[in-house]
């Protein structure tokens, strides 16, 4: 059992806690529990976590300023645990650096589900990324600050303002299979309207100037019925420090 994967619960309700702790220990995690930020911190300097599974509503901190506190010091993946019916609070969790979220009340067996497919995605690491400036991939160079794509001769690739957000959504999040939602959540936020379909569009267009051949993607891939998954392995460049 020590090298299963290590869950913080961080939930004020005792009872929701106990049992996912129980839960999530019977399909083989090693799981502690907080009631609070300080609780989450303390475990956080005490432990190798995984995972943390952060309520949205907690006495004192709530679950958003904890999330963007915990992504100035790690890496590990969030799981947001949100109310029914708090479109912008899932937003905001998620541009706050959160992996996924699971709305309350809370199913133990959809909750383990998304966590095993968080823990796919992601390696063990707690460890910050200095945060880059740029990115370079198959000779691309992709600058954030000047808000420019350029090729290996470094010519610029025209793209459109919601073309480049969504090219620096995904390579940022190398090897993670992101959904349309969460796509349309990273690059537009509360803006984005239910069902938009304007993000496949966006992919379509990336792949025909950044693939050799559109019709078979390297870069930007299709994961059938669950989204798109950028497959290379980007290198930051001028990062600047975390803190």
């Amino acid at each position: 059992m020590t090298d299963s994967p290590h869950l913080l619960i961080v939930d004020d309700d005792a009872d929701l806690r106990d049992l996912l702790i129980g839960f999530l220990g019977r399909h083989g995690f090693r799981v502690h529990g907080a009631a609070d930020g300080r609780g989450m911190f303390d475990a956080l300097d005490a432990w190798r976590i995984d995972l943390v599974v952060l309520d949205l509503m907690l006495p004192g901190e709530d679950g958003l300023s904890l999330c963007r506190r915990l992504r100035q010091v790690s890496d590990v993946p969030v799981i947001m645990l949100t109310a029914m019916g708090e479109p912008t609070d899932r937003v905001v969790g998620l541009e706050l650096g959160a992996d996924d979220y699971v709305p309350k009340p809370c199913q133990p067996r959809e909750l383990l589900a998304r966590i095993r497919a968080v823990l796919r995605r992601r390696p063990r690491s707690t460890e910050l990324p200095a945060r880059a400036t740029a990115w370079r991939f198959g000779g691309y160079r992709l600058d954030l600050l000047a808000r420019r794509l350029t090729d290996a001769d470094g010519r610029v690739i025209d793209l459109t303002s919601g073309e480049f957000e969504l090219l620096r959504v995904l390579v940022e999040r190398p090897q993670r299979v992101l959904s349309r939602e969460n796509l349309l959540d990273l690059t537009r936020g509360r803006e984005a309207a239910p069902f938009d379909r304007s993000i496949d569009s966006q992919i379509s267009r990336l792949r025909r100037k950044i693939e050799p051949d559109p019709a078979r993607p390297c870069w930007i891939k299709t994961v059938r019925n669950a989204g798109y998954v950028f497959t290379g392995q980007p290198e930051p460049e001028g990062a600047a420090g975390a803190g």
